[in-house]
């Protein structure tokens, strides 16, 4: 749920009162606004197999996040979360015992060192999102830092040197506002490259190590595509379409010569297709079409055989991979329903294939590409919850009121599926904008299917997965027309004899928690009550202050603030401006540490909301930032919110 190209934001008043919120910095809480704070208190767990289990069960369910296959094959690194906050695991590629890596406030990404003795991590404060980064070997009983935390300075890791210690990443840094790519190496020394203006990222570097792909941001959906030499500096562009397009987000993988690349582009159409790039000819060439967007594009395989890729419909992801020898598709084992991540090397067959799905709260399989053979190498703990309970989505299609087709993914409970009581409905709106609603694990969702409450999950204009065009229709000026979607939504439910549409809340984070501020304001009367994290109140104040490196993002999903016609915009269309129309109870909540919107935000709509007589309680969180890392502030926060919004959709007795 996170918003890509938010940085810290607050109203100009805080600001001239002394709270000097920068990118990467808070202005810190106004503790005089009534919240409630975690505390300890005894986390009941309901006794397994209740009816219906306590929510803290749900939240105990986890998985594996970002499986890594090592480059010699004999191991698999994940994140998990098991122990209250993501750390680092390895585990023997086939199956076996997992080893925790790392004790720290939790990891922020991994990766890999080239010959397979270790990995790289990052940590950041409390989701500051300023990590250091730091090496620990396979088994655990060596650690060193790498690179310590820098003012300013938010990293982003690209890729290493094939064989070597070198690795690029990028980083603001070298003035707290650009995105630069940066070599080091696992010894500590680190050299500027390439001075970037705004958003430069550094992505994989060619086998021979003389080159790395880079992205410049164009949009939050779109970037350019560059070769940068790391020899001499210079870079090169490869792509900079008109209409502007993406290249980075799809994955890419070189081949052995460093003479040409596969990658997922959707240069020229609306979905993402596979694509090889020839650096003698600069020429792409397609090799795969879908009717959805392609991603995880990787070469595979000693030899790099296999050619492998995921396509996306309507968001649940399908694993694809091709026979390069044969030139034939290759008949792949079925896997469970959600999204998916894959990783594998040219030194090994095997590739580790990571599945969330709505049944899955993260599992591992390692795949044999040579044989086809399948091995479910890490199982979910579903934390003695039924699976059987648990409840697929179905993608349902509408019409909103200006003729633009939408789409989303609507949960229904087991009693009104089956003809019972229509149920109430809770819209779970995502961050973005330019995200998407999956098929996966969503253990408050279920919980309140468990209850009886129908989810729907609303991929509103401007959510990516439908086509280029889809993605750009809340550009701007349009924004508000994706606001205007929640409600023409809610009214295609009311045709649904399974769902009581006149008993509706609205919940979303980051972009989301905006979308829930701007809804109830804007459509006062259509839902009946809100829960809104971390999401934004003024956009002039959020896009002002915005990071540099992201603004390039931002001048063109919303506008240049800096123009007028931009500002009187949204100076009229804020929720904030609009807050006196809102007439029905909101949870808000806030982490204290966030680097992307400022507390502040949040602060004001609880203290408006409050001398207007409307309900709003308000859960603040000191040691998080954009988002719940912690387990103990999860289990604290999300008891509160199911709580709230089973009263706000109880109906009369």
């Amino acid at each position: 749920m996170a918003v890509r190209l938010m940085a810290a934001a607050g109203l100009a008043a805080l600001f001239a009162a002394g709270a000097q919120a920068q990118f990467g910095g808070q202005s810190g809480a106004d503790l005089s606004i009534e919240a409630i704070e975690p505390a300890d208190e005894a986390v009941r767990v309901g006794v397994a197999g209740e009816d219906p289990a306590d929510i803290a069960r749900y939240l105990l369910a986890s998985g594996a996040r970002g499986a890594r296959i090592s480059p010699d094959g004999a191991h698999i690194a994940f994140s998990w979360s098991i122990t209250g906050e993501p750390q680092l695991w390895v585990m023997p590629a086939l199956g076996g015992q997992a080893r925790r890596l790392t004790f720290a406030s939790g990891i922020t990404f991994f990766r890999w060192l080239p010959d397979a003795s270790g990995l790289i991590y990052g940590a950041d404060n409390n989701g500051d999102e300023q990590p250091a980064y730091f090496q620990v070997s396979t088994d655990g009983a060596a650690e060193s830092e790498v690179l310590p935390a820098a003012e300013g300075g938010f990293r982003v890791f690209g890729d290493f040197a094939s064989g070597g210690s070198a690795f690029v990443f990028s980083s603001t840094e070298r003035n707290g506002l650009d995105f630069d790519v940066w070599r080091a190496t696992l010894e500590g020394e680190a050299e500027l490259i390439f001075e970037g203006t705004f958003g430069y990222f550094a992505r994989s570097i060619s086998p021979d190590g003389r080159y790395s792909l880079v992205t410049e941001t164009v949009g939050e959906d779109s970037d350019n595509l560059y070769l940068l030499d790391l020899e001499t500096g210079a870079i090169d562009a490869l792509s900079t379409p008109e209409p502007r397009a993406n290249h980075g987000d799809g994955g890419s993988a070189w081949t052995a010569d460093s003479q040409a690349l596969y990658l997922a582009t959707n240069r020229g159409r609306e979905f993402t297709a596979l694509e090889r790039y020839d650096l003698a000819t600069g020429e792409f060439d397609v090799i795969e079409e879908a009717p959805g967007d392609i991603r995880h594009v990787s070469l595979c395989g000693i030899g790099q055989r296999w050619l492998v890729w995921s396509v996306n419909l309507d968001g649940f992801q399908e694993l694809h991979a091709r026979d390069l020898e044969s030139n034939q598709a290759v008949d792949l084992p079925a896997l469970p329903e959600g999204t998916l991540t894959v990783s594998c090397d040219s030194a090994t067959d095997l590739a580790a294939i990571g599945v969330n799905g709505w049944a899955t709260p993260g599992d591992i399989f390692t795949l044999d590409l040579a044989s086809g053979d399948v091995t479910r190498a890490f199982a979910s703990n579903l934390a003695g919850l039924d699976p059987d309970r648990f409840i697929r989505p179905e993608s349902i299609r509408m019409t909103a009121r200006d003729g633009v087709e939408l789409q989303g993914l609507l949960y229904i409970p087991d009693a009104a599926s089956g003809g019972g009581e229509p149920a109430p409905v809770v819209f779970d709106v995502h961050g973005g904008p330019t995200a998407q609603s999956y098929a996966t694990w969503e253990p408050v969702m279920q919980y309140l299917l468990d209850r009886g409450i129908a989810v729907f999950q609303p991929n509103v204009r401007g959510s990516t997965g439908f086509g280029r065009t889809y993605t750009t229709l809340d550009d701007r000026e349009n924004r508000l027309d994706s606001v205007r979607d929640l409600v023409d939504m809610l009214n295609h439910l009311e045709d649904d004899d399974r769902i009581d549409a006149s008993r509706a809340a609205v919940r979303g984070g980051s972009y989301g928690g905006y979308a829930v501020n701007a809804v109830l304001a804007a459509f006062p009367g259509e839902f009946d009550a809100g829960v809104s994290l971390f999401g934004v109140a003024d956009w002039v104040t959020a896009l002002e202050i915005a990071s540099p490196g992201l603004k390039a993002s931002d001048r063109i999903e919303y506008g240049d603030i800096t123009e007028e016609r931009w500002r009187a915009f949204y100076t009229e269309n804020s929720p904030i401006r609009q807050a006196g129309r809102i007439n029905v109870p909101v949870l808000y909540s806030h982490g204290v540490m966030d680097p992307r919107i400022d507390i502040y935000e949040t602060e004001v709509m609880v203290t408006t909301l409050r001398e207007n007589g409307v309900r709003a309680d308000f859960i603040r969180i000191p040691d998080e930032g954009h988002g719940w890392r912690k387990l103990s502030n999860q289990l604290f926060y999300f008891r509160r919110e199911a709580a709230f919004l089973e009263e706000m959709l109880a109906g009369e007795d």
